[in-house]
This record gives structure tokens, C-alpha cells and sequence, in this order.
């Protein structure tokens, strides 16, 4: 493909990082809703639970990481590829914490995690550039959302020395001017119309395995702090301010 007809393909699909988030607004507040993340939201995070997430997040994260490493040279992945957004080793120090010096022995990924990696590998291996999807989904929710939850799951579960290093981008001094940056190279990527069409959708599902991470950690949950306040927490609500940013992006 030709600079003319690179061009030509991104005016006629506009702008892809717009269209993402217009494409997943009903995915968004779906996540939002989630029992898990609704009570996460309002302050109520069970360290169990939350440890579990960690794990399955370590799992989910490496693969995907691998997935990128392996196609860094791709046509299209190459031009949103950012190492410094990687997230596993950040999740090896949490899990350090919550599981100590043998955590991997400890840890397995749940039945939602190993669907959510079965996905990533067939996309990896048959539509890479789907990719692009996967990686939106979770890493701008990592940057736009991972300084309110940071804070948020220090003071639910009472954390001074460590446990939050999930939220912490060492690598990136700006996370706003980075989200800027993260989203021009989204504009920029040499795709068709029916090729955005397909992102928008594997973004879709990515938001659904997310979901179904957090759906598994309900029972969990509820056992910890009782069915009534689980209840009372999780009443339906509207969008707020801190839309879906356990798990999506913007």
C-alpha cells in the first residue's frame, strides 16, 4: 500500500480511536455495571477477590504482551506498539505482595481468563490486527482510570506498602500526553473500513471477558461482605464520572 493510499484509507474511515469509543459506549457501561466493579467503585473491594483479579489480569496481560512482542514489526500493530505500557512485570510485584515469595505456584488462570487468552492467541495467530482492539480495551482503561482506583483500592483495603503497582506507569511521565500520543497512532494505522469495523467489535467482546472476569469474583464478594450489602451496593445506576475504569478505556 502506497503513502497516497494509506491516506485515502483514513479519510474514508475517519477517525478509529472516535469511532472506538462510540462503537463500545453501551459495552462501557455495561462493564460499569458489573457487580464487582460497582462495588470496587464505591469503595468496597474484598482483598480475596481482588488478589484473584491480579492473578487472572497476569495471565491475561502476558499473553497479550507476548502477542505484541511477537508482531512489534507488523504493517499495522508496529505503529501501536508502546513497551513501556506493559503491565506484567507491575503485576508480578502485586502479586509479590498479596501471595508472597511462591506465587506462582499459587496462581492458575479461572476458567473467564482462559477463554479471555484463548482469544487472544487465535487473533494473534489469524487476524493480528485485532490486536488493536484488545490492547485499547485494557491499556487507555489502565491510563484514563488507574489513579482513582489506585487510590480507591488503598483505602478499601487499608494498603500503605505496596499491592497498587498495577495503576503505576513508571515508564510514562505524562499519562494524558501519552493517551494523546496512544490515539494518533490509533488514527494513523493503515485499515480499511471493514478492518475498523472488525476492531470495533473484537473491542466489544474484549469488554465481555473482561466482564466475565469480574462476574466470577462476585460469589467471592458476596461471601465476604453478605448479600444484603452486596445488594444495596449494587443497585442499578446511570454513567458516572468514573465510567468502567476497572477495565475499559477513555
Amino acid at each position: 500500500m502506497t503513502i497516497n493510499e494509506n491516506t485515502m484509507v483514513q479519510t474514508e474511515n475517519g477517525n478509529l480511536a472516535a469511532k472506538l469509543r462510540e462503537g463500545t459506549k453501551k459495552s462501557h457501561t455495561m462493564a460499569e455495571n458489573t457487580g464487582f466493579v460497582m462495588c470496587f467503585l464505591k469503595g468496597v473491594v474484598e482483598k480475596n477477590s481482588y488478589r484473584k483479579l491480579v492473578a487472572n489480569l497476569y495471565f491475561v496481560y502476558s499473553a497479550m504482551e507476548e502477542e505484541m512482542e511477537r508482531h512489534r514489526q507488523h504493517p499495522v500493530l508496529s505503529l501501536v506498539y508502546f513497551p513501556e505500557l506493559n503491565r506484567k512485570s507491575s503485576l508480578e510485584q502485586d502479586l509479590l505482595y498479596y501471595y508472597g515469595t511462591g506465587w506462582r505456584e499459587q496462581i492458575n488462570p479461572s476458567k473467564a481468563a482462559q477463554t479471555y487468552i484463548a482469544r487472544i492467541r487465535e487473533v494473534s495467530a489469524t487476524q493480528p490486527e485485532l490486536l488493536v482492539a484488545q490492547c485499547y480495551t485494557r491499556y487507555l482503561g489502565d491510563l484514563s482510570g488507574g489513579q482513582i482506583l489506585k487510590t480507591i483500592a488503598q483505602k478499601a483495603m487499608n494498603l500503605s506498602d505496596g499491592g497498587t503497582a498495577f495503576y503505576e506507569f513508571q515508564d510514562i511521565a505524562d499519562e494524558k500526553t501519552f493517551k494523546v500520543k496512544y490515539r494518533a497512532a490509533m488514527n494513523s494505522l493503515p485499515v480499511d473500513c471493514d478492518t475498523v469495523d472488525r476492531i470495533v467489535d473484537e473491542a466489544n467482546d474484549a469488554f465481555k471477558m473482561n466482564m466475565a472476569l469480574f462476574k466470577e469474583l462476585e460469589g467471592n464478594l458476596i461471601l465476604a461482605i453478605g448479600q444484603m450489602l452486596f445488594n444495596s451496593l449494587t443497585r442499578r445506576r446511570g454513567r458516572g464520572s468514573t465510567e468502567g475504569e476497572l477495565a475499559t478505556a477513555e
